[in-house]
């Protein structure tokens, strides 16, 4: 995983986080959903990328 998309992917979740709890103190239902959203997109980005540096790994593994 690029330093640039673990950067922009931890980003969107801190986002994620503050409109989650923004939306939960205020209680602004639709802020609240919104941040979950933000973060799960976040995590599966991040689980993405790391499948792509494991197939990376095992391509490397077999062409060394």
């Amino acid at each position: 995983m690029s330093g640039e998309d673990k950067i922009s992917n931890k980003v969107q979740e801190a986002k994620g986080e503050v409109k989650e709890r923004v939306g939960g103190a205020t209680g602004d239902e639709d802020l609240q959903a919104e941040g979950a959203a933000d973060k799960t997109k976040s995590n599966l980005k991040q689980a993405g990328e790391k499948v792509k540096d494991a197939g990376e790994k095992v391509k490397d593994a077999f062409t060394s």
